[in-house]
């Protein structure tokens, strides 16, 4: 892939590597934003210790979503109702939590697993926002679920959570789709 920006220069290359058991790995690099794209090195994927500790911590958060009520309909309810903060709270903590995290990952200058800088660029407004925020918030409010929350829901026996997987997928299949068509 390779896109063309206003100066002419490729905004993003592809860099296709083989790994040890014969498949392809893509890696999108944008040499704009490392000046020294030839130091990039692609992946070979997680290790088992990363996955292992990467299913503890997605573990972890389901628990934490059942603990705290935000896979129940009921509180997803009543949030949109006004008739309770205790989801704008926890909404208000995630985002403190999420500002918290960017200040120190840009402070510390962290890394991925990959070894790769961590960078924050931010993506301009359009008219698309405002028509998918709006179809994520009716379908929040219709599942009572986002997308995270969807696994702890099934996790937690809600048999209509498979029903808002599958919609979700057809959404995300849909987007997809359409995305050449749709304003960006």
């Amino acid at each position: 892939m390779n896109t063309e920006s206003k100066s002419g220069v490729a905004a993003e290359d592809s860099i296709t590597t083989t790994d040890e058991t014969g498949s392809k790995m893509d890696r999108m690099v944008n040499p704009q934003r490392n000046a020294d794209s030839s130091s990039i090195k692609p992946t070979r994927g997680m290790t088992g210790t990363t996955l292992f500790f990467a299913l503890l911590v997605g573990i972890y958060f389901g628990i934490v979503l059942v603990k705290s009520e935000v896979v129940r309909w009921q509180r997803v309810h009543d949030m949109f109702m006004f008739r309770e903060a205790h989801m704008y709270l926890i909404i208000g903590l995630g985002v403190i939590v999420a500002m918290i995290s960017m200040l120190l990952i840009k402070r510390y200058h962290v890394r991925t697993i990959d070894r790769q800088p961590i960078t924050y660029q931010p993506k301009p407004f359009h008219k698309g926002i405002i028509f998918g925020s709006i179809l994520f918030g009716a379908g929040w409010a219709i599942t009572g679920a986002c997308p995270g929350p969807i696994y702890a829901q099934i996790g937690g026996g809600v048999g209509l959570a498979w029903l808002t997987l599958i919609g979700a997928l057809f959404g995300m299949y849909g987007y997809a789709l359409l995305q050449p068509k749709l304003p960006h």
